[in-house]
């Protein structure tokens, strides 16, 4: 009978070893991925406040509205995949329509190509100080009147009316 009770009392024990082993490491990894979410947090409020553009100059030349987009903050833009470009033209009754990079930099219906001039310090990116030379290839009529906007990957956005 005694030995029942020593042997139900260790595995008793290392149930609670094993137990109070697995709490403790739950609870160091939700401190690890939390304090890492807050760092990368802390990291894209950084780089939003560092970073800021301005569309200097606007025109519309056959199928494509070309600008001008200068980076005035202090922060590289390369991320341009997740660049968006915004046309809205007055007057057309289906709103604003939202051009994607073409990485390929063809002339594409409904997407948008950047050519940086200059670009030695960081080849493919949008250094602070540099201009880049924006084509947008829209589809439909000719705009007339319209709003364009260029919105960076970290939430930036400068916009136009021309």
């Amino acid at each position: 009978m005694a030995v029942a009770e020593i042997i139900g009392s260790a595995i008793g024990a290392m149930i609670l070893i094993v137990v109070a082993y697995l709490l403790v490491g739950n609870v160091l990894t939700t401190a690890e991925v939390v304090s890492n979410a807050q760092k990368d947090l802390s990291q894209l409020a950084e780089s939003r406040i560092q970073t800021n553009i301005e569309i200097t100059n606007v025109t519309v030349s056959g199928p494509a509205v070309n600008l001008t987009v200068k980076n005035t903050g202090n922060q590289a833009i390369g991320d341009f995949l997740h660049t968006d470009v915004l046309l809205y033209s007055v007057g057309d009754p289906t709103g604003y329509h939202v051009y994607i990079y073409n990485k390929t930099d063809t002339a594409t219906l409904g997407s948008w190509t950047k050519s940086i001039l200059n670009d030695y310090v960081h080849p493919g990116e949008l250094d602070p100080g540099e201009s880049m030379f924006v084509n947008v290839y829209f589809t439909g009529s000719t705009p007339n009147h319209y709003d364009v906007g260029v919105c960076t990957n970290n939430g930036v956005y400068a916009s136009v009316t021309a």
